[in-house]
């Protein structure tokens, strides 16, 4: 099996993860998660968002996040932003990189957005222009790349047209994210295979959340076609309101096991990644939904 030697983790649980959790937890238990996830060794964390508090209210206090939290050189801490008003806000609260979203689906970027996809991605070229004067870093996320709740299957040809645009956009990387985790191994490697053939893999990443618990299976099997960045939110944290049952984002605890046992490195460290695992899960009053922290006694929350 022909694995990428080492595996960037990029951390969406105090961003994607907590944004769709019923619960708003304060500022505090938010930036202790965050440098929790840091001493854990996490690359990549994903800090807040800086959509309208009105669609999301759960991150309305990013700012005093970004403010907070001890920010450790070569760790990054992007932020989510819809819009040009959004960017300024998260470059007054000192965001040092940016993340768009839009979707491969016309039906879900009208309904989640209230646009076209067209529509989103001109809305990009101001943002994006904007950050690049301020030297901020954007990454893009394409939704519903593998099915989406009103259309079914997803072409991968359609998202590989979104994809390309973003990086002709300036998005150094483009997260591809199985939206309601309705992805098969099958599926997610001829995905890659299309997308691939438009956007160099080196500037992809992937994002499966687990409803049907094909996660770690997508993972692996795109893994051999040399994708080396992949998204996972501690605890399962996370879910998808447009689709029943929907198990979240797939667990950084159980992607990491995984990734050890293959011998592949990330830099993280599983015993203080399981500690913010029962932190976060303790703060929520609920079980894990990890099934390495579950088995271990380390990380299960009661």
């Amino acid at each position: 099996m022909k694995l990428p030697h080492r595996v960037k983790l990029v951390e969406v649980g105090p961003r994607d993860g907590l944004q769709n959790e019923t619960q708003r937890l304060p500022a505090a238990v938010k930036i202790e998660l965050i440098d929790r996830l840091t001493a854990a060794g996490l690359p990549v964390i994903e800090a807040g968002s800086f959509v309208s508090p009105k669609w999301i209210p759960q991150l309305a206090d990013t700012a005093e996040v970004l403010a907070g939290i001890g920010r450790k050189p070569g760790v990054r801490y992007p932020v989510l932003v819809p819009n040009l008003k959004g960017l300024e806000r998260a470059l007054d609260a000192d965001a040092r990189e940016i993340a768009v979203f839009t979707a491969a689906s016309e039906t879900f970027t009208l309904r989640n957005i209230n646009c076209s996809v067209e529509e989103s991605l001109q809305h990009f070229v101001e943002v994006c222009g904007a950050a690049s004067a301020a030297s901020v870093p954007v990454r893009g996320y394409v939704s519903c790349v593998l099915g989406c709740p009103y259309e079914g299957d997803i072409s991968p040809v359609a998202v590989a047209r979104v994809a390309e645009r973003l990086i002709d956009l300036g998005c150094y990387e483009v997260s591809l994210g199985d939206t309601i985790g309705v992805g098969t191994p099958l599926k997610a490697a001829a995905l890659i295979e299309t997308v691939g053939g438009k956007v160099p893999v080196g500037r992809l990443a992937v994002h499966f959340h687990d409803t049907y618990g094909q996660a770690l299976a997508n993972l692996v099997t795109v893994l051999q076609y040399d994708i080396a960045t992949v998204d996972c939110s501690v605890s399962g944290l996370g879910g998808c309101p447009y689709a029943r049952g929907a198990g979240g984002n797939v667990a950084t605890e159980d992607v990491l096991y995984m990734l050890n046992g293959l011998g592949v490195h990330t830099g993280v460290d599983m015993d203080k990644l399981l500690a913010a695992s029962n932190f976060i899960s303790t703060a929520l009053g609920r079980v894990t939904m990890s099934k390495v922290a579950r088995a271990s006694p380390a990380g299960v929350s009661s």
